[in-house]
């Protein structure tokens, strides 16, 4: 009775197995979306390209995070994952059981979310951005992220950087390196050090408020947060609820799969 116990118990623990993945589809492009089980960050750009009826999924499974999407990949539970390039790659290089296919995608435009009618602050943030491009800052602090001198020269704000102004509030959502994630007690990336850039030439206090991804533009129009940045692409249905400042940054959807 114990072998037939036992016998049993295995059998059900194979059949419980198999149900907790999905399909094993095979994609290589864009058009092997086309009935496919995908993973993506919930309220991203990601989500919105896969879910367009022209790429046939056959289910889109939307996570708070993104690295959730990854581990639902390496466990078989997902096809694929579609995600910006920036977090694509540090998750590839996390993980080398996984790769990333790339230029499937139109290339997107990246700009700071702010309440609509907020004129005076977002033509302050343009100003800003412009000044920070032409003194070669913005470059200087995405290369610190993401380029060969990574972690060499990171952004200090200026000792008598002014603070009289008050605070500027940041929504954003730190699971989305480099642009921003948890260091330690810290959030850190590439939009908060460009955010601190602004507020420092604005003469602004900056005060960052992690939540989820899609509770930014809320936060935002609720006039809880006086702006939201996390790497966020501009697009019409945005514009519709927020205004956005200059771009400044571009970037694209990319595939990641299992190799």
């Amino acid at each position: 009775m114990k072998k037939l116990a036992a016998a049993a118990l295995a059998a059900a623990m194979v059949l419980s197995l198999a149900g907790c993945g999905s399909s094993t589809k095979k994609i290589e492009s864009k058009a092997d979306l086309k009935d496919a089980v995908i993973g993506v960050q919930l309220g991203t750009t990601g989500d919105t390209t896969v879910s367009e009826p022209e790429i046939g999924a056959k289910e889109v499974k939307r996570y708070n995070k993104g690295a959730q999407a990854i581990q639902a990949l390496k466990k078989g539970q997902i096809d694929c994952v579609v995600i910006d390039t920036e977090p694509a790659k540090k998750f590839v290089e996390l993980n080398d059981d996984l790769k990333m296919i790339e230029d499937q995608f139109d290339d997107e435009q990246y700009a700071i979310s702010m309440k609509k009618g907020n004129t005076e602050l977002k033509d302050q943030f343009n100003k800003a951005l412009g000044e920070l491009e032409e003194e070669g800052v913005l470059s200087d602090i995405v290369n610190n992220y993401i380029a060969d001198e990574a972690g060499k020269n990171p952004y200090e704000s200026p000792a008598d950087a002014d603070r009289s102004k008050g605070k500027l509030v940041m929504a954003t959502n730190a699971e989305f390196e480099p642009w921003e994630y948890h260091d330690g007690e810290a959030i850190v990336g590439i939009d908060v050090d460009i955010a601190q850039a602004i507020c420092d030439k604005l003469g602004y206090e900056l005060e960052v408020a992690d939540m989820e991804f899609d509770a930014i533009l809320p936060a935002v129009q609720s006039g809880k947060a006086d702006f939201g940045a996390a790497g966020m692409t501009v697009n019409e249905e945005r514009l519709e609820s927020v205004d956005f400042t200059d771009t400044y940054a571009n970037a694209s959807q990319v595939i990641i799969v299992k190799k």
